[in-house]
């Protein structure tokens, strides 16, 4: 491969059409990596705009993140997309204080105890800590300290694990609520390795739960500080409109409202053949009228198949959807593709509210509940959280309500958008712990997203590696994705770039 003459490679680049399917963060990031080696690049969108799970919405002329609000610093891999966009004078980390916890039984909503791993307490005695599980939780906590230790490996969930070792409480006040805020999965299906590396081992070494919560503490605490996600001045989607930007100047081409439909073998490499399908895009709610109220959504119409277009013709693919849609296209061309059922639909409405009262950010940056305890699974105060959105709210509010978890229908689900809105602002008052009257919402936005099963989740690693290998396996075909790689932009990123490497090596240097 070194001895590649650079005017060869790059008329063999020249020759190659890759076709992505998706625009969300991992198709952009494919689509450039091959784009920069001067293969022709097509991608597919069947939505309206970019981003996935990035998008933005408009409130009252207040752009906002209505997706993911943040990147992970674990890594490195997303800052460095992010400097190598120009973006770097736009990071920001986020402001506000702790998270609090709502829904505690017996006892008002509580501040997040500090210094916890995944909510597990590294001193039950802790002052925080008690306030949430009282003394008796704290002294049952203490009985971990007391019982033999584990071998590693002996325990691979989570929930069981924290329940053996330190009791209900500590699981379900404490670690539940976590893991259904970050994961949407109980603690019985979170996978201790995947979740907590290195929590086995510190028990095994240590001797106790609470131990090894300690001693990987100070481990970390030697390592230089650092928010671990930060946000970008202007929001998410300004990293997704510098994708594109940049994909078109490597001489790429973004179709939005185009969906493919079929995935064909011809000859070594494919076709795809596509219908003009410009997705239903989720859009603001009007505001409300005299009297609060916002008007229900008018019932779309019945879905009517489009007439198919032109297919295109693609010497590889890559498949960068959504796992529903991407387990149709693929399910022809690899073997044993089993059906994981229905994938759970999360909700996050975001409302712009008129309201003084927020201004003392009364729950801090946002709110995980107890599950089971209210019909919303988090909320984010997020006017509260990032300094730049609070500048351009200019004296208004806005916050973000989540509805919805692995194994269950969000609480919004069967609703139209109006009542999504007023259940949203009823569960805001409650974890807020202010009275939010309807004539204060001023505006709101909801918006669905596929959650894709987290790789935390007991057995996801190996499922994920038997879909990769049978990936592989398939010449001139990639596929990316947080249902592959995990969830969070810092497992999606050098995935798609990894993978990107991967199909450019056949196209380019494969004999």
């Amino acid at each position: 491969m070194s001895s590649e003459h650079p005017a060869d490679l790059a008329a063999r680049a020249a020759e190659q059409h890759v076709v992505v399917i998706g625009g969300g963060i991992g198709g952009l990031v494919a689509a450039r990596e091959c784009a920069k080696l001067g293969i022709r690049v097509t991608l597919l969108e069947a939505e309206a705009q970019l981003g996935g799970s990035i998008r933005s919405a408009e409130l009252d002329g207040i752009v906002v993140d209505a997706g993911a609000e943040s990147f992970a610093t674990r890594g490195g891999h997303v800052r460095t997309l992010v400097d190598d966009l120009g973006l770097s004078d736009a990071v920001v980390a986020p402001e506000g204080g702790g998270a609090w916890l709502s829904g505690i039984p017996d006892a008002p909503d509580a501040p997040l105890p500090k210094g916890g791993l995944l909510g597990i307490p590294g001193n039950p005695f802790q002052e925080d800590v008690r306030a949430i599980i009282g003394w008796r939780g704290a002294w049952r906590a203490h009985l971990d300290r007391l019982r033999p230790p584990l071998t590693i490996g002996h325990e691979r969930s989570l929930g069981k694990l924290v329940t053996t070792r330190m009791g209900a409480r500590v699981r379900d006040r404490l670690v539940a609520p976590v893991t259904a805020g970050v994961y949407s999965a109980q603690p019985e299906d979170v996978d201790v390795d995947a979740a907590a590396p290195g929590l086995s081992a510190a028990l095994t070494r240590v001797g106790s739960l609470s131990g090894a919560v300690l001693s990987l503490q100070g481990e970390r605490a030697g390592k230089a500080p650092g928010a671990a996600v930060l946000g970008i001045d202007g929001g998410m989607g300004r990293l997704v409109d510098a994708l594109r930007a940049d994909l078109e100047k490597l001489g790429g081409d973004v179709r939005t409202g185009s969906r493919a439909v079929r995935l064909a073998r011809d000859g070594e490499g494919w076709t795809v053949e596509l219908a003009a399908s410009a997705a239903d895009a989720a859009g603001a709610a009007p505001a409300p009228d005299a009297e609060g109220e916002l008007p229900s959504a008018t019932p779309p119409s019945a879905p009517q198949e489009p007439p198919a277009s032109d297919p295109l013709a693609a010497t590889a693919v890559v498949v960068a959807t959504a796992e529903p849609a991407a387990r149709e296209l693929l399910a022809p061309h690899l073997a044993g593709l089993s059906d994981p059922g229905a994938a759970p639909e999360i909700e996050i409405v975001t409302l712009l509210l008129d309201a003084p009262e927020l201004d003392s950010a009364p729950r801090g940056s946002g709110v995980l509940t107890v599950p089971g305890s209210r019909t919303a699974k988090a909320l984010t105060h997020s006017t509260a959280k990032w300094g730049w959105l609070r500048r351009a709210a200019a004296g208004r509010h806005i916050v973000r309500v989540s509805f919805g978890a692995q194994g269950e229908d969000a609480a919004t689900a069967s609703l139209d958008d109006a009542a999504a809105a007023r259940l949203a602002l009823s569960e805001a008052s409650a974890l807020l712990g202010v009275t939010l009257r309807p004539e204060q919402l001023r505006a709101a936005h909801r918006a669905r997203f596929v959650q894709s099963q987290p790789t935390s989740l007991i057995g996801a690693a190996a499922r994920r590696a038997a879909v990769r290998e049978r990936v592989r396996e398939t010449p001139r075909l990639a596929v990316v994705g947080a249902w592959l790689s995990g969830t969070g932009l810092a497992q999606v990123v050098p995935e798609a770039i990894a993978e990107a490497e991967r199909l450019r090596g056949q196209l380019l240097w494969a004999r």
